[in-house]
């Protein structure tokens, strides 16, 4: 009987700790999950080196049209080079595995970068999906936006179109802008979560 009792306590325990999350979900105006991780160029970057300045975290995968749509008529490269230029820090990840759509190497990365002409600060192969796990990121682009205390200020679609049409940039919404200028006008980010579009992740 005794040890029946210790069998069934300590499946209970079990089923507890299984269930129990492994960590907390993303929030809003909660501090965005710490990490650290080498760029193309070897750099190690460590999210918390970065208080007091805006963040920018870009889930990317070269080969996904969504990505394509922001790319190839500069739209990204636009942003990124607007809010570099005003002190954010742009990083852009990338969660492909090996063998999956979108994973490089860090060659052909920076050739990526010099062909796109591309203004990251920096951009980060996160392979094993560590980052992208920590974030949840479910798509491509999948962005966050962090403020000065880092703090999640904004999570979701880089805009209001969800087509992987080019021409539907223009008259878009582009929430990681708004959240962007009214973060550097010290104003409160009005829209702070919206759900994501564009490819799976390819863990």
């Amino acid at each position: 009987m005794l040890m029946k009792s210790l069998i069934l306590s300590a499946l209970a325990f079990v089923a507890i700790t299984t269930a129990t999350p492994a960590q907390a979900a993303i929030e809003i105006g909660k501090p965005a999950p710490e990490f650290t991780a080498t760029d193309t160029n070897g750099k190690t970057h460590k999210l918390s080196d970065f208080k007091g300045k805006n963040v920018v975290l870009e889930w990317t995968n070269p080969g996904c049209p969504f990505v394509i749509k922001h790319y190839d008529v500069g739209n990204m490269q636009k942003l990124q080079e607007k809010y570099t230029a005003e002190g954010v820090i742009w990083l852009s990840i990338n969660s492909s595995a090996a063998g999956k759509e979108g994973n490089m190497t860090p060659e052909e990365s920076n050739k990526y970068i010099t062909e796109q002409k591309s203004k990251e600060t920096a951009r980060i192969i996160d392979a094993d999906g560590t980052i992208g796990k920590l974030y949840d990121a479910k798509t491509t682009p999948h962005m966050f936006v962090i403020d000065k205390d880092g703090n999640v200020a904004y999570m979701g679609a880089i805009d209001s179109d969800s087509s992987f049409k080019s021409e539907k940039i223009e008259g878009a919404t582009n929430y990681v802008s708004a959240a962007l200028d009214a973060l550097l006008a010290d104003k409160p980010v009005e829209t702070t979560s919206t759900k994501p579009y564009g490819c799976s992740v390819k863990y």
